[in-house]
């Protein structure tokens, strides 16, 4: 094991009386916080009013933690959480109810990205229409910004010790005491890596083209670029729940699919607006 990085960091970044603050958290708010400001100033460089900016971060807070959290429990846990009353208010509420009728607080334990994405585009869609802002003109200003939240996500996954690699000799490979003290594939920490170097092409390209937003190409490339990677990354990662074991798509898979085919469409949509 000694080749190898042991892996077992404290779940929580510190502490405050008798509240803490988990590393997991931390990561998410950062992602955000980063997000936000960025696109905050994309917006004031296209001369987009403030008062139309204000109301964009509680949709995309929203929207992403309703639908990550709904796409965890109908896509990887069905049986779970659809199979009683009890379980399906666990879906809703971040409780878990306990075999003595009583409940303790949990946070919501299990968030899917592709659920995020979806709810995040929901939310947008709602937005543009209490604004009237261009739906391609803030979906392109949320994906440039959107990799440095999902690279702070994944980081946080890491020190989660969740969403591992399968078993592996690598020399970089992590050895996840939390889990089985296995040498393992760090898939969290090759998802970050990724995103952050979407996040370094896309703020290039967007210096280089801005004229390029609301045409949808941002949007296009952001989906189509970390769904791709997902898709291949999705090879080296073990599963996360038992019924994909006989898969020969993961559901990780599956769900990109869909997401690469609309960012190429849009990638492709973005050449025709810019003749037009």
């Amino acid at each position: 094991m000694a080749d190898f990085i042991v892996w077992n960091p404290d779940l929580e970044a510190f502490r405050i009386g008798t509240f803490s603050f988990r590393w997991y958290s931390m990561c998410w708010l950062v992602g955000l916080l980063l997000a936000y400001l960025m696109v905050r100033r994309q917006y004031r460089q296209q001369g987009i009013k403030e008062e139309l900016f204000e109301p964009l971060f509680l949709y995309c807070f929203v929207g992403i933690l309703i639908g990550a959290r709904l796409g965890h429990c109908i896509f990887y846990q069905p049986d779970y959480y659809l199979t009683s009353l009890s379980h399906f208010v666990e879906m809703i509420l971040p409780i878990h109810f306990l075999p003595d009728g009583g409940w303790k607080f949990t946070g919501y334990e299990g968030l899917a990205s592709h659920g995020g994405t979806l709810g995040l585009m929901i939310a947008l869609w709602l937005y543009v229409r209490r604004t009237k802002l261009g739906i391609f003109t803030v979906l392109d200003n949320i994906a440039i910004a959107t990799p440095v939240t999902a690279c702070c996500i994944r980081l946080g996954n890491l020190m989660n010790s969740e969403i591992i690699g399968k078993v592996s000799d690598v020399p970089w490979a992590f050895v996840f005491e939390r889990v089985d003290n296995m040498p393992r594939h760090p898939g969290q920490l090759y998802e970050a890596i990724a995103y952050a170097l979407l996040l370094v092409i896309g703020g290039l390209l967007y210096r280089r083209m801005p004229q390029k937003v609301g045409t949808g190409f941002f949007f296009g490339l952001c989906l189509t670029y970390i769904f791709t990677a997902r898709f291949f990354i999705e090879y080296v990662k073990d599963i996360q729940e038992a019924f994909e074991a006989g898969m020969m798509l993961n559901m990780g898979q599956l769900l990109s699919i869909p997401f690469v085919i609309l960012g190429v469409a849009c990638m492709i949509r973005s050449k025709r607006a810019k003749h037009k």
